[in-house]
């Protein structure tokens, strides 16, 4: 059964409820710290971000912005049409 303030963090547990809502601990982990932590798979502190990322996704070229440059095209030709019509 679950006590009425969790003697790991102070927070209140409601009545019947399995774990501190605050902590995580709980009866099994024996009300102890390392319970809100316990299973969620949280890398050390050895953990490098960088080559997880080149580990995962591989290293790929940079490529210029297509968009960019389609949309520089489109404001040429509307240009262009623009002073067609203009001069006309």
């Amino acid at each position: 059964m679950a006590p009425e303030t969790c003697p790991n963090c102070g927070g209140d547990v409601p009545r019947g409820a399995k774990a501190c809502p605050e902590c995580g601990s709980c009866e099994k982990t024996g009300w102890s710290d390392r319970a809100a932590y316990d299973g969620v798979g949280l890398p050390d502190d050895s953990f490098d971000y960088d080559e997880f990322v080149r580990e995962e996704f591989g290293e790929r070229p940079a490529r210029p912005n297509a968009i960019k440059w389609i949309g520089l095209v489109v404001a040429v030709l509307v240009l262009v049409a623009w002073l067609l019509l203009y001069f006309r």
